[in-house]
């Protein structure tokens, strides 16, 4: 799907491992205020190749041209009653305040309930990281509470908001007639 006129939003495929560990690379100082510290390899092909294909999630990238410039990952996703998964995303910083992340959000959650089979998607962002909470909020999440110390980030364990958007109001597609 494309983003705009040069970046697509695709699903992330093995062959796509190095890319994205050099746009990782690129954008090391630019993530190390929101993401978690990273071990050495995590920034090599073998290490993005594990967790393209980790089992119950799923990757997309944004990709311009062959450059990859962000990437968007539901992880944790479980199926059954629940039906729901947890939302990451990035953009490179030289992509960012361009709206490519909030449209790239929404595709993602369209798919999530139509491809997937998801009622819910979840999402946190660190109490000072106003523009992540933007995005979320454009796309239709909503904050439902407060995590102390939740995540591990720049040194130090971190508060978060919790946010998530519901997509249908149905029942579970396993449970559908």
């Amino acid at each position: 799907m494309l983003i705009t006129d040069t970046v697509e939003l695709r699903p992330a495929v093995p062959s796509d491992a190095q890319a994205l560990a050099d746009a990782y690379l690129r954008n090391r100082e630019h993530l190390s205020a929101t993401e978690p510290p990273r071990r050495p390899e995590f920034y090599t092909a073998a290490g993005q190749a594990e967790r393209i294909t980790e089992p119950n999630s799923a990757t997309w990238l944004l990709v311009d041209g062959e450059r990859v410039v962000g990437r968007l990952m539901l992880s944790g996703i479980v199926l059954g009653p629940l039906c729901s998964g947890s939302l990451g995303y990035w953009a490179d910083a030289e992509y960012t305040g361009r709206g490519l992340v909030s449209a790239a959000v929404e595709e993602i959650c369209r798919a999530a309930r139509d491809e997937l089979g998801l009622h819910r998607v979840e999402a946190s962002a660190l109490t000072d990281n106003k523009a992540s909470q933007r995005v979320l909020a454009k796309c239709g999440f909503v904050e439902y509470g407060r995590a102390p110390a939740y995540l591990f980030i720049a040194g130090e364990w971190r508060d978060h908001l919790l946010f998530q958007r519901l997509l249908h109001t149905g029942p579970p597609r396993h449970l559908r007639t």
